[in-house]
């Protein structure tokens, strides 16, 4: 058995076909498990590419096992894939979808490159299947066939249009192969030509410069390890055993190691290291799970992901994370002693446990408990940035209500969160370099552009404020810290005391089920639903109706209570629904109902911009 790490076209380059026995099973692979993790490593050396930053190490992506076949003088040699053929199949639909990707954007010379890893040249025995590198099992031939052969996108979809069954809302599933192909090259399109308005990353470079250069990426930047089996290796044992199912070290079991051996070779105390810098990352703490994107990571991980992004300025998948922070301390050797690497470490892991265990009275509380609600943990690197310079408790305030304002302004407008990661690593960069005060960070975020990163203005945001349905852009747990920080404003002398530490409940003043009790302002009786399908488009009630129905989810129409009304109170006309809500609720935000007579559209409109004015001065856009 011989074993060598290659570059990933380097396995297609030969002129071979690499055969899946037809007792291994079909292809199998999915979006969710395996597709989006393949782009994200693809797309990172990508990046790093366009950005110049080619040193950074290469990345794996997994290990193939090929045995030999015997093959006859005049045919293609081949090998039988023994193990990795999921993702064998999966880098060929990459690479068509790649190649014709580059096909549609005229870089002709570059699609015929990438033909030569998909295809094999030259004399064949039998063409027809010894052209394909890669010979799938036999059910899955035909749309493998059709992915590799097809030569664009819209050929493909021909082949495999989208399919309806008669009253269904969503179309049969494609192929599996198809449907990876079809991902692939959405997401290729996505990174080369932007979305939205946002612009994809080099801009600035035409896009046939930009795929050569990632082409290049693919080349040198992505390996594999290639196992070739002798005559005399058993197959199906190495099989086995390449897929026994141990318990996995963690990234921080592997970089303990790494850190402790490299103080053992300098001389350096070792227990006196791990009593005084690393004994608490060994507390259960650290090993507790917590959700993040599609998989469960302890927390030990996520904390040496966001420091080694903090140090860089970089995004550090927690799969590449021993490599890179080996790579980082290899090349860049940023601290002078393992002593003052443990050090630096013990201090951001506390400053880490600050932020996601956050106390009353800690001046990062309030924003940690923001970023907690509104699920914004990519500014963990800022964070740990920040609290590594120390500042002081003003500071402290002025950079969580700027933060706290760039982000829930933007949630209030419902602009995508897609690029928080890259905004806030820039961020964390561009501070680093000019020095991590308010002043800077204000500057820097209201040069943010486009729909992924700019900070909404006070005219966009009060569009929003007026007029948005609230829960198509915020969950709950949003829209009562929203409501409960503008109840606190209205805390004096006389209601100071009054506690909102409990669970809060959000209430519709004007209820959602209003047509029985809540006639429309000129008398009548709105329209249900089904009335509204059928109504002329001028009938006047119709139109009041669908206005009335507008500002019902609007911040206006909205408050908090400690205890939720009975359905009966709060489906009640006004008059009735008000002397419930005074006399369950002493929440201040509900006392300013005491001289309102009316609730309705023009009430509504009236409060919406009360509230306004202090949601300006609390999430100012200074």
């Amino acid at each position: 058995m011989k074993a060598d790490a290659v570059p990933l076209l380097a396995i297609f380059e030969k002129k071979m076909r690499l055969e899946v026995p037809l007792f291994q099973r079909q292809y199998v692979w999915s979006k969710e498990q395996q597709w989006e993790p393949l782009w994200e490593d693809i797309s990172r050396k990508f990046a790093e590419y366009l950005e110049g930053r080619k040193d950074a190490p290469v990345h794996f992506l997994g290990a193939m096992v090929l045995d030999q076949k015997q093959t006859p003088t005049t045919h293609v040699e081949r090998r039988q894939v023994i193990d990795g053929q999921q993702r064998l199949t999966t880098l060929q639909i990459f690479i068509a979808s790649f190649r014709d990707f580059c096909r549609a954007h005229e870089c002709e010379e570059l699609a015929k490159e990438c033909d030569a890893f998909t295809l094999n040249k030259g004399m064949m025995a039998d063409p027809a299947i010894d052209k394909f590198k890669v010979w799938p099992t036999q059910l899955d031939r035909g749309q493998f066939m059709d992915v590799i052969s097809s030569g664009s996108r819209i050929g493909l979809e021909k082949k495999h249009p989208l399919v309806y069954r008669k009253y269904a809302r969503r179309p049969e599933p494609r192929p599996r192969m198809v449907e990876a192909y079809l991902f692939f090259y959405e997401q290729i399109a996505d990174f080369f030509n932007g979305s939205g308005t946002d612009e994809p990353l080099g801009a600035e470079v035409p896009v046939g410069q930009r795929l050569e250069e990632c082409f290049q990426a693919l080349k040198n930047a992505l390996q594999v390890v290639a196992i070739d089996l002798d005559h005399d290796d058993d197959a199906q044992v190495i099989f086995e055993t390449l897929n026994a199912r141990g318990e996995p070290l963690l990234p921080a079991d592997l970089l303990r190691n790494f850190i402790f051996l490299r103080a053992a070779r300098k001389g350096e105390p070792q227990e006196t290291l791990y009593n005084n810098y690393w004994r608490h990352f060994d507390d259960p703490f650290w090993r507790v799970e917590v959700k993040q994107g599609r998989l469960l990571r302890p927390r030990s991980d996520l904390f040496m992901q966001h420091f080694l992004s903090s140090r860089q300025g970089v995004d550090i998948p927690i799969k590449h994370l021993f490599v890179e922070y080996k790579f980082w301390i290899e090349r860049q050797q940023p601290f002078a002693t393992v002593t003052d690497e443990l050090a630096t470490l013990s201090r951001q892991g506390n400053d880490f446990r600050r932020i996601i265990e956050p106390k009353t009275g800690d001046p990062i509380c309030s924003l940690a408990v923001f970023l907690d609600t509104f699920d914004v943990r990519t500014c963990y690197p800022l964070l740990l940035a920040i609290l590594d310079v120390g500042i002081d408790d003003e500071e402290w305030r002025k950079i969580s209500s700027t933060l706290e304002s760039y982000i829930l302004r933007r949630a209030v407008c419902g602009l995508t969160t897609k690029n928080y990661n890259r905004t806030f690593l820039s961020l964390t960069r561009n501070l680093r370099r000019d020095g991590l005060t308010h002043a800077n960070l204000v500057k820097q975020l209201s040069e943010q552009t486009g729909e992924s990163a700019e900070w909404p203005t006070d005219a966009a945001f009060g569009e929003a404020w007026r007029s948005k349905h609230v829960y198509q852009t915020l969950n709950n747990p949003k829209v009562v810290h929203i409501l409960k920080r503008l109840n606190a404003t209205f805390l004096g002398s006389k209601n100071e005391l009054v506690s909102v530490d409990g669970a809060l409940t959000v209430e519709h003043i004007l209820p959602q089920n209003w047509i029985e009790h809540w006639p429309l302002q000129d008398g009548s009786k709105g329209l249900t639903g089904a009335e509204l399908w059928t109504a002329e488009p001028q009938d006047a009630k119709a139109i009041a109706t669908r206005i009335r129905n507008a500002v019902l989810q609007t911040f206006g129409n909205l408050t908090i209570l400690t205890q939720a009304l009975n359905s009966a109170a709060s489906n009640s006309p006004w008059p009735e629904k008000k002397a419930e809500l005074l006399r369950h609720s002493l929440l201040p935000i509900n006392q300013q109902l005491h001289g309102i007579d009316v609730w309705d559209e023009g009430t509504i409109a009236d409060r919406a911009n009360a509230l306004l004015k202090r949601a300006l001065e609390l999430w100012p856009r200074t």
